[in-house]
């Protein structure tokens, strides 16, 4: 009868229903220690696979976000990898079209700009072909599929490193278009550089 009562009066009513919204919802102090001692774990565990890199401290500002999806499985970590650099290079590729539409670059300028988009597509082309390898890594033939993507991987650094030497060659380029298109260009090296150094580590 009580219950019947309070639900027929709105305004008892409206001060449970209030009372319920403020109530805190609280975690078990030990659910929390273990959130956070896991969470410390996988970021140690990304820092100590990253001292292996080229650019640790790029490694592991890249993939500390994604440390509780990583945890501790390097296959995922090295597919991590491979996606943040994915990304860096689709960022690179539109950085570099935009700058090739200027309507002021010299004829040596468009050229050396049209040879860095091709490069680029082809280092995009090569990581996604690395990407899609990964999973094939617990197959029979998982030898074979690691030496594909090292070597797809290995491509694409060596597509960046092209596009970014001919950008540093003898006849001059302005410092403007130089920087623009360089600096793009040099994250997707050294995240490509370090995706390379953590799959030659991982053990299949």
């Amino acid at each position: 009868m009580e219950g019947k009562s309070t639900l027929r009066n709105p305004l008892a009513y409206q001060v449970l229903v209030i009372l319920l919204t403020l109530l805190p919802i609280s975690t078990p102090p030990t659910a929390l220690a273990a959130t956070s001692s896991s969470q410390i774990t996988y970021t140690q565990y990304i820092k100590t696979a990253c001292n292996s890199t080229l650019y640790p401290q790029l490694c592991y500002k890249s993939l500390s976000p994604y440390a509780s999806k990583i945890k501790g499985n390097p296959q995922r970590l090295c597919k991590t990898a491979l996606s943040i650099a994915l990304q860096a290079a689709r960022n690179a590729s539109s950085t570099v079209s935009n700058v090739q539409k200027q309507k002021t670059l010299t004829r040596y300028e468009a050229s050396v700009i049209k040879d860095c988009v091709v490069n680029i597509k082809d280092s995009i082309d090569e990581l996604k072909q690395s990407l899609k390898a990964m999973p094939l890594l617990s197959g029979s033939d998982k030898e074979f599929q690691m030496s594909n993507i090292k070597t797809w991987v290995s491509a694409a650094l060596t597509d960046d490193n092209t596009c970014m030497d001919e950008l540093d060659g003898g006849q001059k380029i302005s410092a403007a278009v130089k920087n623009k298109i360089r600096n793009s260009v040099l994250i997707v090296a050294r995240l490509t550089s370090n995706a390379l150094a953590l799959i030659n580590k991982l053990k299949i």
